[in-house]
């Protein structure tokens, strides 16, 4: 593993510095009027022909990436949001000072701005010829001489800023994201669903089997929790008359960080009274459909797995089967007509690790069991896997054909799993008991069972509607539409363990 390490700041950049501030220049200005950008530039000149010169007259800033100083006149490339666009000084149009300042006491990573109009080089570039120039900032620590492109994933994570200076690829994926949440949000606004907002700090945590992250609040001296789920107050919403409702927010799960899980992440979560678990599969094939091609121009995405190339192909309908179904698809076991004793025996000769005794384990829990051990990993293409046994979730109804399943979906794709939806449970009475034992297995020892929410239950016990719900993880969404390899790669600042720290273990 590669870490950061302190960078002292660069002796010839400080000695410039302290020479433009001797000399009366403020290298720390306050504005500069922008009025284009590189790609603008580079697209709208795209026309000119070889030394053909325009009156057109730009004024661009950004970041120096490359220098050529060649006596009296210099290239360089000047690197803004949008891309690279190339300037020309020349000192007999700049005069022998100006020329001098912006040439000589600047460097590569520096921050400029200049006016001039716009030709063609005859080599065929797009050029800034520069009437006039400034230092906006002047930076202190050279940039790297070679990063593009280099495997150092723990540097580039730790220092974002410099990932996106130097690697172009980095910056996409992250316009990537935001116009795959706007599509999102979108969407679902078109669809007249209201966009809410739920806490993140609460008395109470539930909506997911999962550990939280706990703090403490001071005025009440007393601990509070970090949302692991908005799905509790959003059915409170329901309950008090709100129909469709939705919310993209933060939520907090104190579990292993490997590429599909970082400990902090964004999800988007969605009710919708008098619908069932049929209407939100549609939502999320239609979402996705739409926001891969939003991004791609495609419903295609090329990624990697297991050591070789697929093309993942997000166009609706996806591929929909049981668990039960899955199971005998992917693992060649038929287990809808076993007994509870049968499952079990099946569960040991697999050698499936299990933190029960497989005498204890139920009919339920072996299919879960089996499905995530055998058949995960093999759902490579988008895939529904409905029908799920009811000890996989105590809020969820129970199937209206087979009594020992819900009505819960989860699709996968490349082994990953993309999204949770039921048809959502609401009778008050079932809620309850159900609640009430998984309350008896957190105190057991279980730090992923649901605490009792006595509120949500009596919420519920006013009438909550028939409704649908479906949450999917932003995060995934970004990695699969994008071709990314981990989810860390998708998020500007991952949970990272702090560098001292590392050193310690060292």
């Amino acid at each position: 593993m590669v870490i950061a390490k302190k960078v002292n700041l660069d002796e010839n950049k400080l000695r410039r510095l302290q020479e433009l501030k001797d000399s009366g220049v403020n290298p720390f200005p306050y504005t500069f009027h922008q009025t284009n950008h590189a790609l603008d530039i580079n697209q709208k000149y795209v026309y000119l022909k070889a030394e053909e010169k325009t009156n057109d007259v730009v004024l661009v800033a950004g970041r120096i990436m490359l220098k050529r100083v060649m006596g009296k006149a210099s290239f360089m490339h000047l690197q803004d949001q949008t891309g690279k666009v190339q300037l020309f000084f020349s000192q007999e149009i700049l005069g022998e000072q100006l020329y001098d300042l912006i040439i000589k006491k600047t460097d590569l990573g520096d921050l400029i701005g200049a006016e001039g109009k716009v030709f063609k080089t005859k080599k065929g570039e797009v050029t800034v010829l520069v009437s006039s120039a400034q230092i906006l900032c002047k930076s202190l620590i050279m940039l790297p001489e070679k990063f593009h492109g280099l495997q150092e994933t723990e540097l580039r994570l730790r220092q974002r800023y410099l990932d996106l200076i130097m690697n172009p690829e980095t910056k996409e994926t992250f316009a990537k994201r935001s116009q795959i949440i706007q599509t999102v949000r979108d969407y679902f606004l078109q669809k007249k669903f209201l966009e809410v907002e739920t806490p993140t700090l609460q008395t109470i945590y539930g909506g997911a089997k999962a550990k939280p992250f706990i703090t403490h609040i001071n005025a009440w001296k007393m601990k509070m929790f970090l949302s692991i789920s908005p799905e509790l107050y959003l059915k409170r919403l329901l309950v008090g008359g709100f129909e469709k409702v939705f919310t993209i927010c933060k939520n907090f799960r104190n579990e292993d960080v490997d590429p599909s899980h970082n400990p902090e992440f964004t999800m988007l979560e969605i009710y919708e009274a008098y619908t069932d678990y049929n209407t939100m599969l549609e939502y999320l094939e239609q979402v996705y459909e739409k926001a891969c091609l939003a991004v791609n121009g495609t419903t295609k995405v090329k990624h990697h797995y297991q050591s070789q190339e697929v093309v993942i192909d997000f166009k609706a309908p996806w591929k929909k089967m049981t668990m039960l179904e899955s199971i005998k698809e992917y693992a060649g076991i038929d287990l809808s007509g076993m007994n509870e004793k049968a499952a079990q025996k099946v569960v040991a000769e697999k050698k499936i690790k299990t933190e029960k005794n497989y005498s204890f384990l139920t009919w339920g829990e072996c299919v879960q069991l089996l499905f995530e051990e055998l058949v995960e990993d093999k759902l490579i293409q988008p895939t529904h896997i409905i029908d799920h046994p009811r000890e996989s979730t105590p809020l969820c109804k129970i199937h209206r054909q087979d009594p020992r399943l819900i009505e819960r979906f989860e699709s996968f794709c490349l082994g990953m799993e993309l999204c949770n939806a039921y048809s959502e449970l609401n009778d008050a009475v079932l809620q309850r008991q159900l609640l009430e034992a998984q309350q008896k297995e957190l105190t057991a020892g279980d730090e992923e069972a649901h605490p009792l929410d006595e509120d949500f239950l009596n919420a519920l016990e006013y009438g909550m509607p028939p409704a649908g719900g479906l949450g999917f993880g932003i995060d995934r969404m970004v990695v699969l539409l994008t071709g990314a390899d981990s989810i860390r790669e998708v998020i500007f600042f991952p949970t990272m363990k702090p560098l001292e720290e590392e050193k310690k273990k060292e």
